[in-house]
């Protein structure tokens, strides 16, 4: 009995089982669209949202909370305070346009992005729209937030 096995390929016909698609990739990888892709990947891991996960602070006193929230190189007019019955939203948008011309005034690069990132405070009590106070400057956020005082009940 003799079995048929199949011929062994003779070498140098075949290339490495990959080879051919790592050349395959790398033609992917080079074209301009793909390439394009993958450059605005790299701006954005290498140069992030400055202001994602900016950093908050919460204070409890005897009369009211304070946050502080630190928002360096941000203009006050990005800043949006929603306020909710048991929370307080911080949301800060950036839009951003840039235009690059040449020197027959074509345009030959066109850039514009949204960067929003907030954050959300909660409250053990509910909160008093009419008496929260916010004040901007030098780049901190304040919020104070008064305390809500419940009546004192006398057990007879």
């Amino acid at each position: 009995m003799t079995e048929k096995l199949p011929e062994e390929p003779k070498k140098g016909l075949f290339h490495e089982p990959f080879q051919d698609f790592f050349r395959s990739m790398n033609e992917l990888f080079q074209e301009r669209p793909v390439k394009g892709f993958l450059q605005s990947i790299d701006d954005f891991f290498s140069s992030p949202f400055p202001i994602s996960g900016f950093p908050i602070d919460l204070t409890e006193l005897d009369d009211k909370y304070i946050i502080t929230a630190k928002l360096s190189g941000i203009k006050k007019d990005q800043i949006d305070i929603g306020i909710f019955p048991k929370y307080i939203t911080i949301t800060v948008e950036n839009n951003e346009k840039v235009t690059k011309e040449d020197q027959s005034q074509n345009v030959f690069f066109n850039k514009s992005s949204i960067q929003r990132s907030s954050k959300t405070i909660p409250f053990p009590q509910p909160i008093i729209e009419d008496k929260v106070k916010a004040t901007y400057e030098d780049g901190l956020l304040t919020i104070k937030v008064p305390k809500v005082k419940g009546k004192r009940l006398t057990i007879e």
